[in-house]
């Protein structure tokens, strides 16, 4: 199912989700037989200074330790209670992939044999998917995009550019490892002409396996500014490569900042 809400219930959704021991002896009164004077003190007399010795012939002070033998630090023994076992050790979580440089997703599951099919929102009910509409934004087709599952745009914009996002969603069919897939998901922005990355991550989107990356490209005599989200979820045995790409104009990017950002926060897959 697609969801396409108002602005203003995104930001509304998002406003509403951030001693010392002392010893005691018993007995009897404690008495003693007086002590014998103590003898009178002899004077100390100072040892001569050693003379003319050199670094080599300095006497070794007693008061020098000797170098400690390797390895005497030595953990503490955790103690276990009888009839338990001790915890077993925490294992590291492994490093995330690095991203990958070459091959895009759809290159990468096509390798593995892996086919594409494009959905409709009509009917469409594997996943919930969110997509927030500005104001002056409106859904429009848009015979550029294949395979389009929506797509809004800003028509009443002041640039030739109409700001707009586009949502692609497939059904995967064949056996993969969609954290390995999801390594590949940078590599399409990168072939965009004169790219200029951003900024970019790779964590999960709603608990599903995601990468994020924004940019600009040049579309002829334009630079544009884009924010490209890939997400491989699943839901029951099927898992679906769902796609969010938002571009508009660099000229007029601060002024459609706020619809954009709104669109990008805003923006949500979950399985149903």
């Amino acid at each position: 199912m697609i969801e396409i809400v108002p602005v203003h219930r995104a930001f509304l959704g998002g406003m509403v989700a951030g001693l010392m021991g002392l010893a005691v002896v018993a007995g009897g009164t404690a008495s003693a037989d007086p002590l014998p004077p103590a003898p009178a003190p002899v004077p100390a007399v100072p040892a001569p200074a050693p003379q003319n010795l050199g670094p080599e012939l300095v006497p070794p002070s007693r008061y020098l330790a000797a170098p400690p033998a390797g390895n005497q630090i030595v953990p503490p023994a955790t103690a276990t209670v009888p009839g338990t076992t001790a915890p077993a050790a925490v294992t590291p979580a492994a490093p995330a992939p690095a991203p990958a440089t070459s091959g895009t997703i759809r290159e990468f599951l096509q390798s593995k044999g892996v086919k594409f099919e494009p959905q409709k929102p009509q009917g469409f009910k594997a996943l919930d998917i969110t997509l927030p509409v500005p104001a002056r934004w409106t859904q429009v087709p848009d015979p550029n995009v294949p395979d389009a599952f929506a797509v809004i745009a800003d028509r009443q914009g002041s640039s030739i550019y109409s700001s707009n996002a586009q949502v692609v969603v497939y059904k995967l069919v064949g056996a993969f490892d969609p954290r390995e897939a999801i390594t590949h998901g940078y590599v399409d922005s990168q072939k965009l002409p004169a790219w200029q990355p951003t900024n970019a991550a790779m964590t999960d989107f709603g608990g599903f396996p995601s990468s994020l990356v924004e940019g600009t490209y040049r579309d002829g005599d334009l630079t544009l500014n884009t924010s490209r989200r890939h997400v491989i979820a699943t839901s029951g045995h099927d898992k679906y490569l769902v796609s969010l790409a938002v571009t508009t104009d660099r000229a007029v990017s601060v002024a459609d900042a706020p619809a954009t950002d709104a669109i990008v926060n805003g923006f949500r897959v979950s399985a149903p």
